[in-house]
């Protein structure tokens, strides 16, 4: 029930990833959903729209479709969960219902960030879920992001990177500075398989230098959102551009078979979502504008991550279950 274009749009994605051969369940309100067909829906009377207040609202909202969707993980009804709804909401049932992983401090958002003309994408984490950190959080978020990295993209030696205003060691702001000397520590690395590469800036976030990226939860938000509006405004004047002349029309339909897979590649939609680390199942938290495309890349992604048992590979890393 939870996006922009619900629940037509996730029903259009729900379809799309059965027809791909995965199972999928949806949680709403019957009565929204009643051309699921032969999808099965979990019954939900409520929803927590956009705009409200999360943590409060999944307390009192316990018959809400995010509450419920957890609630069909722990209960091992299904194997992952996909929200395109509240982000905080989606984030707060999680971690209620599901609960976190043991020795995981603060649960992290894990978001790709398109490489060009590589065959994965860097993992930025925290996306937002925790404004404010500890250094010792910090080197918990490289953990997860090279299990992570590792376990979806097949990366075998995870290069961790902390986001900084400088590439010496010495930059930074205090938290930096600690999270640094915490990073270099070779036990961590030698645990999860992973390289601290050491600082790096704003503009390496879509750069072949590292496979993780770590930072504060403010931080990286704003960094991911300062990327995603800087690429949003490159298409809309290259666009504009190709559309100021006759010249420029034939041109960029010269130009069009080349750019047309450079597009695809940054298009949000090809990503699917990003995932919350650190609690006991897979959630998948999806944009809220998510397109049933989009929508039907996140299931896959939630469908692969399950098969592969990445949450019990951050168990066996990260806690003594």
């Amino acid at each position: 029930m939870g996006g922009d274009n619900a629940p037509q749009s996730v029903l259009a994605g729900a379809r799309i990833a059965v027809e791909q051969g995965i199972p999928v369940l949806l949680v709403g309100q019957p009565e929204q959903l009643a051309d699921a067909g032969d999808i099965e829906v979990i019954p939900a009377s409520q929803v927590i729209a956009m705009g409200a207040e999360a943590a409060s609202s999944v307390r009192k909202m316990k018959d809400s479709s995010v509450v419920r969707a957890a609630e069909a993980v722990r209960d091992g009804r299904a194997s992952a969960m996909v929200s395109a709804g509240n982000t905080g909401a989606a984030m707060a049932a999680s971690l209620l219902r599901l609960g976190r992983i043991r020795g995981v401090a603060r649960p992290a958002i894990a978001t790709p960030i398109i490489v060009p003309r590589r065959a994965w994408p860097n993992v930025l984490l925290d996306a937002g879920a925790n404004a404010e950190c500890s250094a010792e959080w910090l080197v918990q978020f490289a953990q997860m992001g090279a299990v992570y990295c590792r376990d979806r993209w097949g990366v075998q030696e995870p290069r961790i990177g902390l986001l900084s205003n400088g590439e010496e060691a010495g930059k930074g702001s205090p938290l930096v500075k600690e999270a640094f000397e915490l990073l270099e520590d070779g036990a961590w690395q030698a645990r999860t398989g992973a390289v601290f590469a050491g600082n790096v800036e704003g503009r390496d976030l879509l750069e072949d230098l590292v496979d993780v990226i770590v930072t504060d939860g403010f931080t990286g938000n704003v960094a991911l959102k300062t990327a995603e509006g800087v690429a949003k405004q490159l298409i809309g004047a290259l666009l504009e551009a190709f559309e100021s002349s006759e010249e420029a029309q034939r041109g960029a339909e010269l130009l069009a078979p080349a750019l047309a897979p450079l597009y695809d590649e940054f298009n949000p939609d090809s990503v699917g979502g990003a995932i919350l680390l650190g609690v006991r199942g897979v959630s998948i938290i999806s944009h809220g504008a998510s397109s049933p495309r989009a929508l039907a890349n996140a299931i896959q992604v939630a469908h692969e991550l399950a098969e592969r048992d990445t949450v019990g590979s951050l168990r066996r890393i990260l806690s003594s279950e």
